[in-house]
């Protein structure tokens, strides 16, 4: 499509297009049974053959291993921050952080709500410009788990590559990177991610749960916040998000068809180059955000010499059809999401961009 924005966004993000196209030839009536999939019940075999074939991808593309229960949640990766607490920390247990940046901090302020919580690293110290190395995690062997935020949207700063914990629980907010690589999901207890980023729209979130981390809580918590509710009934304990999973569903077939995890890692490591090539190439009229050995594959963040600078980018971007190049309020700069959906072709378009503003302006 000719008019389609060079599309930025940092979430809710870019679909692919193939799957928009084919969403839209079955929207009002869905593989010919005189109705949309939205106007079906979830109880029934039309979407019953959808939501698990969503879970059958998700098992294959992640290679997840036996032992493990794959639930569609609501409220997004936020509420994840409570349920996570609620479910896995004992009385007198403490739950240990990784603190990498704005959503880190925000799983623990949350988890401060509900019990001990300590913080194993963190580059607070640096601005969040980095991950800490492996080296310098510090928890006790006894705490109730260990959790790092894989991806920081904001700060622009992704792992490279996850510890072993042993005995102790990982978990891992991969809300902005899931499916950008391969990954062994064996190292985790917990994968949550929101799907709004990598997987399709929002409105679902991915838990991935080892089963013997399934149980009653030890405190009160309410029924739909309890993991063993939505594992005793395949995520089907009340009506699921069917629209957003059904879409879900359509871009992993997308994923696989474009080689799956590895196939993803090759083009998002494609985009990602062209553009820190840019910054690194510019003497210092872009400059990186983000330390470069901690530089994330999907968020690419820099900031130009001035605030007035930066504000003349985004006008011509939006000029010439970009969307969602502003860095976040409690950073700022400029910041470029370029989620696997993204197309070369639009991370081509923003390296002419870059380049032009830059002759003009240097």
């Amino acid at each position: 499509m000719a008019n389609r924005a060079f599309n930025f966004n940092a979430g809710p993000a870019a679909l692919p297009l193939e799957v928009l196209e084919k969403v839209k030839e079955q929207f009002v009536e869905f593989e010919n049974n005189g109705m949309s999939l939205m106007e079906m019940s979830h109880r029934g075999p039309v979407y019953e053959k959808v939501h698990f074939e969503a879970e059958a991808l998700i098992r294959e593309l992640l290679a997840i291993p036996e032992g493990y229960k794959v639930l569609f949640i609501q409220g997004g990766a936020s509420t994840q921050f409570a349920m996570i607490p609620l479910n896995l920390v004992q009385p007198g247990k403490t739950a240990a952080y990784v603190a990498t940046g704005s959503w880190a901090t925000k799983a623990i302020q949350e988890a401060k709500l509900f019990g001990e919580t300590s913080i194993a690293a963190s580059s607070e110290g640096d601005s969040y410009k980095r991950i800490p190395a492996i080296s310098e995690l510090n928890y006790a062997s006894d705490v109730a788990y260990l959790h790092l935020t894989s991806n920081e949207t904001i700060e622009g700063t992704q792992w490279k590559e996850f510890p072993d914990t042993g005995d102790v629980t990982l978990i891992g907010d991969m809300s902005s990177d899931i499916l950008c690589r391969p990954i062994d999901v064996s190292k985790f207890g917990v994968i949550y991610a929101g799907a709004q980023k990598n997987l399709g729209p929002s409105g679902v979130t991915i838990v991935i749960i080892r089963e013997d981390l399934i149980a009653k809580p030890s405190v009160a918590v309410p029924t739909m916040l309890r993991y063993d509710t939505h594992a005793k009934a395949d995520s089907l304990y009340n009506t699921p998000p069917t629209f957003a999973i059904y879409m879900m569903n359509e871009v992993l077939k997308w994923v696989k068809e474009n080689g799956g995890a590895a196939g993803m890692e090759v083009r998002n490591q494609e985009k990602a180059n062209l553009i820190y090539d840019v910054i690194d190439s510019s003497n210092g009229f872009y400059r990186g955000f983000a330390d470069a050995d901690s530089r994330s594959l999907m968020n690419v963040t820099f900031t130009l010499a001035s605030e007035e600078l930066e504000k003349q980018f985004i006008k011509e971007s939006e000029a010439r059809g970009f969307v969602g190049l502003k860095g976040h309020r409690s950073v700022g700069g400029l910041r470029a999401s370029i989620y696997n959906a993204v197309p070369l072709e639009s991370v081509q378009a923003l390296v002419s961009l870059m380049k032009d503003f830059q002759n003009k302006n240097s």
